[in-house]
């Protein structure tokens, strides 16, 4: 992959529509787009403006009318030369665009070239190239809007603060090694470990919020599992806002699982409504049973539904502990509308599939239930990738080793290797610290050779 190509490629999704657009970024992306662009001879090409113009065939054959604009370098997505040529959505029209921008010294794009180019430039920052990635695959508004939250570099204004402090405090500790002989005072090991504590514990707070940033960008996967009848496919309808499985009074109606995707809370979740659990009748619902065990271990979270209105038998109870040995779990009493034949545990969640009684709570406990951490660090910023998670776990790790060399009064030489093994993980996420960021700190805060 050379860099200093230019590149081109269609930048909408594969299909027929009505606007289909070509992007071409590099130093030669101008030059390219004027000769395979006829433009009218009375107008200029200003940068930043949109202009009409004619797609031509290599013998100068209007093939479309299009609409052409020009992003000068650095004001662009990639932070060079780029042009966006909007035609009407035909793909041999756009195959032909391509076609020609690369016979007048363009080259295909390669997967994700464009936005490589925008980091490799300082566009944008690792972080906001993952959520790009996110956005462009949410299928929620919640997860969009996380997502275009990120692009906007949330996650590095919460992490440049404290990067600030890791260098503030490796300065610190270089100076008294450095420059010892200058009488430089240096914080005693009790100050030093009250700057690591509240970095470690804001680190470690977004580590844990993980777990709500994996809920928001992949969702969970929900089994509804029960006895026959209790009402699992009517909670299963009822979740979804549509009549997706066949309800009957009839026992054993659903012989198979059934799924659908529906968002709760703005997070995305695959719903798998179970066939009864029960001793097997015939084989076919034999199978059927198997495969709803097989959910249940699949998922992420499983209902189990008991009926309110008829009293509890051995199978409600072995069904819930089957459950709870496998994974999260939440207890479901389906017909709270109808006279109550026992009396319900704490934990159960009431609600009735037939008047939509109880579902607002239900959807509610579904997406707290998911995580145990709950919507952990929602305010004040959240990771989403593991990539990041990992990052930040090993920078944790190195800040817990370095208040373990301050109780045993190691010298400050081998507590600053911990430091500087804690201050690179965050480097992976925000950019790369250079020696000079850190000898700037040190005689901007010291006064040395007075």
């Amino acid at each position: 992959m050379q860099i200093g190509d230019t590149i081109v490629a269609i930048a909408t999704p594969p299909g027929r529509g009505g606007l289909g657009v070509i992007r071409i970024s590099g130093p030669g992306a101008r030059p390219i787009a004027e000769r395979i662009l006829s433009f009218a001879a009375d107008s200029s090409w200003a940068p930043w403006t949109a202009r009409l113009a004619r797609l031509t065939d290599a013998a100068g054959v209007t093939i479309d009318h299009v609409v052409a604009t020009f992003f000068a370098a650095p004001r662009s997505y990639t932070a060079e030369d780029a042009v966006e040529i909007s035609c009407h959505g035909s793909p041999v029209v756009l195959r032909h665009a391509v076609d020609r921008a690369c016979a007048h010294g363009a080259r295909l794009a390669e997967p994700g070239e464009f936005t490589l180019r925008a980091f490799l430039n300082g566009r944008i920052n690792l972080p906001q190239a993952e959520a790009i990635h996110d956005l462009i695959h949410s299928t929620t508004l919640y997860q969009a809007r996380v997502a275009a939250r990120q692009s906007e570099g949330s996650l590095a204004r919460v992490l440049q603060p404290l990067k600030s402090q890791y260098l503030d405090l490796i300065a610190l500790l270089e100076a008294g090694i450095d420059f010892a002989e200058d009488d430089i005072s240096v914080a005693t090991d009790a100050q030093i470990d009250a700057r690591i504590a509240p970095l470690e514990a804001e680190l470690d707070r977004l580590v844990r919020s993980f777990a709500w940033g994996k809920l928001v960008v992949s969702g969970l996967t929900l089994a509804i599992a029960g006895r026959p009848n209790v009402g699992k496919s009517s909670l299963f309808n009822r979740l979804l806002d549509q009549d997706r499985a066949i309800v009957t009074d009839i026992a054993g109606t659903t012989r198979d699982t059934v799924s659908e995707t529906a968002s709760l809370e703005g997070i995305p979740v695959r719903l798998v409504d179970t066939a009864g659990i029960r001793v097997g009748r015939d084989p076919v619902e034999r199978l059927g049973i198997e495969r709803s065990l097989q959910a249940i271990a699949d998922a992420d979270l499983t209902l189990v539904v008991w009926d309110l209105s008829q009293p509890l038998t051995t199978g409600d109870h072995e069904i819930f502990e089957r459950a709870s040995a496998q994974g999260h779990t939440l207890l479901v009493g389906n017909k709270c509308d109808l006279p109550l034949s026992f009396a319900p545990p704490e934990t159960l969640l009431p609600v009735s599939a037939l008047h939509s009684t109880g579902f607002d709570t239900l959807r509610q406990q579904i997406v707290e239930a998911a995580t145990p951490e709950g919507r952990l660090g929602l305010e004040s910023g959240f990771i989403t990738s593991l990539r990041q998670e990992r990052l930040l776990r090993e920078s944790v790790e190195a800040l817990r080793r370095a208040r373990a060399a301050l109780g045993q009064s190691l010298p400050h030489e081998m507590l600053l290797l911990d430091l500087y093994a804690a201050l690179e993980p965050l480097d992976a996420i925000t950019g790369k610290t250079t020696a000079d960021d850190i000898l700037n700190r040190i005689f901007s805060t010291f006064c040395i050779g007075k």
